[in-house]
């Protein structure tokens, strides 16, 4: 009984691909269709992209062109060709602004964007042009299903950016180039005031700080303690419970140990 399964689906295999065979070489465009839609239905996205692609130019203008440049586009997206999908969506979007695809299609434009949007640790460029597609469908479509998932997903960009920031400010103090440090970290803290990294950040810009005065020339040092003093005052100010309070204190007694000297020479 199994051999003759084997056998029925073998020939049903054959019969598909050889029916394929013949639509991709045929000439008639509502049997291309027809199969392509079928294929997209049974998830066989590649094929029946190949198919759509033979056809797209001689639907331009009729009534069907809509439905199959719509199917189409979602080809690319189920084939992880992102890129592609997210310059078809937006054609379909300027294309067909009365469909009642629009917002469907312009979300998966702006998350075709998002799927391209590479780690942390390499150039952000197109997560940023992401973030402004999520931002942009968000304002033209405010009442959308997909909201609430491009909602997330920006939130999710933006995390990414704040995560490249901190790691280059971060990178500065691993090289001991600590005043680059210090401003990469004043420009974190200035850009992304909400972000959860916060404290690390205002952390590392005392770290960096106070690596930078205690290790200084003596005609830059007492500038640069007292900096390093006002950086571990807004700690304690704003994270008195935090995990790094202990290093916190420990860094300031020290800097005002250091500052009570110069204060000692100028009461000699």
């Amino acid at each position: 009984m199994k051999k003759y399964i084997y056998i029925l689906i073998v020939l049903l295999t054959f019969s598909s691909c050889s029916e394929y065979q013949k639509a991709l070489k045929s000439e008639d465009t509502a049997t291309k269709f027809k199969l392509g839609e079928d294929l997209y239905n049974e998830g066989k996205y590649e094929k029946a992209n190949k198919l759509f692609a033979q056809i797209v130019p001689d639907y331009r203008g009729k009534p069907q062109a809509e439905k199959l440049m719509y199917l189409y586009s979602q080809s690319f997206y189920k084939m992880k060709d992102y890129y592609i999908a997210g310059y078809q969506f937006e054609r379909f979007a300027s294309s067909y602004p009365k469909s009642e695809k629009l917002a469907e299609a312009s979300f998966l434009s702006a998350k075709s964007n998002y799927m391209l949007s590479p780690v942390y640790t390499k150039d952000q460029k197109e997560t940023k042009q992401a973030i402004e597609k999520l931002q942009e469908f968000i304002n033209l479509f405010p009442d959308s299903e997909y909201v609430p998932e491009a909602n997330t997903l920006v939130k999710e960009l933006d995390y990414k950016l704040e995560l490249k920031a901190f790691s280059i400010a971060k990178q500065y103090d691993h090289i001991s180039d600590y005043e680059a440090s210090i401003k990469s970290f004043d420009n974190f803290i200035f850009e992304f005031p909400g972000s959860t990294l916060r404290e690390d950040a205002l952390f590392y810009k005392l770290d960096a700080s106070y690596k930078l005065a205690t290790n200084s020339v003596e005609y830059k040092k007492q500038f640069r303690l007292n900096a390093a003093k006002a950086s571990a005052d807004a700690f304690k100010k704003s994270y008195s419970n935090s995990k790094y309070i202990e290093e916190v204190n420990a860094m300031s007694n020290k800097i005002e140990e250091e500052l009570k000297n110069y204060s000692n020479k100028a009461n000699i």
